[in-house]
């Protein structure tokens, strides 16, 4: 049996999935009949969107909102601190009220 690939805390909210391992471009992953093509080489660690996400859309992981697309995201692109912004730990929101 292969062990598992990638992690999905809460199917059916979460957006994203976690790689458990590196994970190459063009490897496919079977999210229970649906499909996807990595469309990067995800780090163990890094995520990767499980459908298309648009910009401003939250991003969902551990069925809780970790961030909002800063831009388009495709199924299977790697998700990360170039296309995420953080919702946490942000002192410059929290300094001016927002």
């Amino acid at each position: 049996m292969e062990p598992r690939r990638f992690v999905i805390m809460k199917p059916g909210k979460d957006n994203v999935a976690t790689a458990l391992r590196d994970l190459a471009a063009g490897t496919e992953v079977d999210l229970g009949g649906q499909i996807i093509r990595l469309l990067d080489p995800i780090p163990f660690g890094h995520k990767f969107a499980l459908r298309d996400i648009a910009a401003g859309e939250p991003v969902y992981k551990y069925g809780q909102v970790i961030g909002k697309a800063s831009r388009p995201i495709r199924a299977g692109e790697h998700a990360h601190v170039h296309n995420i912004e953080s919702n946490r730990g942000r002192g410059d929101l929290a300094a001016s009220g927002g």
